[in-house]
């Protein structure tokens, strides 16, 4: 159903509903989905929240992963996500698009958009995609200042505290780090980059907090299952530009065969058909609701 006309709206707010999947015995799934149409097909596929995470917006847009995307941009992503879905949506908030008040504000735009969870990373602008090198951390205490804050200017938006400190200063500073913003009141913490099974379990062990775990591909952290994290003990995990990564690669794959064949029709059993298309967006329900509101009014 849409959700101009759906029966299932939600009603509770979004991080209290978010809060509810986590009470839930097994690993919370969140694949990333940074468009309306990829959260529907999320949902179709049984998932019960998604993420849109920065990668894949900037990837959408054209740009590196580097903390250049304003509020607004993010806001738009997550607009059309939540709207089109009503799932829960985890966002990626980079450093927060500044310091403790730029920070507060991204909390109340994300709210007012439809977010129900964020996290937010101790890196310094301009950051980078956490797998990469010579990453640039804020000092603990700042970071940790900057999730008080955050804190305060939430409604119902679940926090998270993402910390990137595992490749500078080792899994003891990732540690010390995220227990410091645990007790700044994030409701979980994201340990980033974290590069074997024993890492993981490790950082489980010494930090007491509902815990994230990134399966990014083609970055530090070794393939695991979902199954798999769970039993590391994690409450968590995002695939976070997996879905960016497939359409780009069909995309591509689609103009060479266009280039090369002069045309589409080679390219067909690859596609989404037109009657797939209006299930997934619903489109009989607006036709349905256009009838149902456009009448004729004669004069009197």
């Amino acid at each position: 159903m849409t959700f101009l006309v759906g029966s299932d709206l939600a009603q509770q707010p979004a991080g209290e509903r978010f809060r509810a999947l986590l009470s839930n015995p097994q690993i919370l799934q969140i694949p990333g989905a940074h468009t309306g149409m990829a959260s529907l097909l999320a949902k179709r596929a049984g998932f019960e929240a998604v993420y849109v995470g920065g990668s894949a917006m900037t990837g959408t847009m054209g740009l590196p992963d580097l903390g250049i995307i304003t509020i607004e941009d993010v806001c738009f992503f997550v607009r059309q996500v939540a709207r089109a879905s009503q799932l829960p949506v985890l966002v990626d908030g980079d450093t927060g698009h500044g310091e403790a008040l730029n920070a507060m504000r991204l909390i109340r735009e994300l709210e007012d958009a439809g977010a129900a969870a964020v996290h937010i990373e101790d890196q310094l602008l301009p950051k980078k995609c956490g797998h990469l090198n010579d990453k640039r951390l804020a000092d603990a205490r700042d970071m940790a200042a900057k999730i008080a804050a955050v804190v305060k200017a939430r409604r119902h938006l679940y926090i998270i505290a993402r910390t990137d400190a595992a490749a500078s200063e080792g899994l003891e500073g990732a540690v010390a780090r995220a227990n410091l913003y645990r007790e700044a009141g994030a409701d979980a913490i994201f340990p980033e980059a974290l590069v074997n099974a024993e890492m993981f379990r490790s950082f489980a062990r010494e930090v007491k907090a509902p815990l994230l775990a990134n399966m990014t591909e083609f970055g530090r952290t070794p393939v695991f299952t979902a199954a798999e994290f769970q039993e590391m003990g994690y409450r968590m995990v995002i695939w976070p530009a997996s879905a960016m990564r497939v359409a780009a690669k069909a995309q591509e794959e689609l103009y060479a065969a266009i280039r090369r064949d002069g045309g589409t029709h080679n390219m067909l059993s690859r596609m989404q058909s037109r009657t797939e298309l209006y299930d997934v967006i619903g489109y009989s329900d607006y036709e349905a609701l256009d009838a149902s509101i456009i009448r004729s009014v004669p004069p009197q």
